[in-house]
């Protein structure tokens, strides 16, 4: 099986594994915008030491040239401790990236969660 195959996709309001991407329509050229993704936004994503979304990555594909990958976030603290499972410190998937782009294109974030796989969704981001 191809990666592609395996990237599952879906309704982020009917599944909570979809990242979801809120950043503006459109931006000016060379002008700094947040990107926020988040994990479970309307369905809750478990987060415990046995089911957890351990990262997420941000790639923007410009109109033209090559996919660039903006960054990755980690969220590695899953309540596993010395105390036992659930016992410790929660990470909550969810960032934010700052960014510039010149050109049009399309932003891509895939979530990874260690049972159920990796997850993309996408949006499409004008410059004025």
């Amino acid at each position: 099986m191809s990666l592609s195959a395996a990237i599952k996709t879906e309704d982020f309001k009917k599944e909570k594994h979809v990242p979801v991407i809120e950043a503006p329509a459109s931006v000016a050229a060379n002008t700094l915008f947040d990107v926020q993704v988040t994990i479970g936004k309307e369905i809750a994503h478990p987060n415990t030491t046995e089911h957890f979304i351990a990262n997420v990555v941000l790639y923007y594909k410009p109109a033209s040239g090559a996919i660039i990958q903006i960054g990755k976030a980690d969220f590695t603290s899953h309540g596993e401790s010395a105390a036992g499972a659930n016992q410790a410190a929660f990470t909550e998937p969810q960032t934010t990236f700052k960014l510039k782009i010149t050109q049009s294109g399309t932003l891509t974030a895939l979530s990874y969660c260690n049972i159920h796989g990796l997850w993309e969704s996408s949006v499409q981001i004008d410059v004025k």
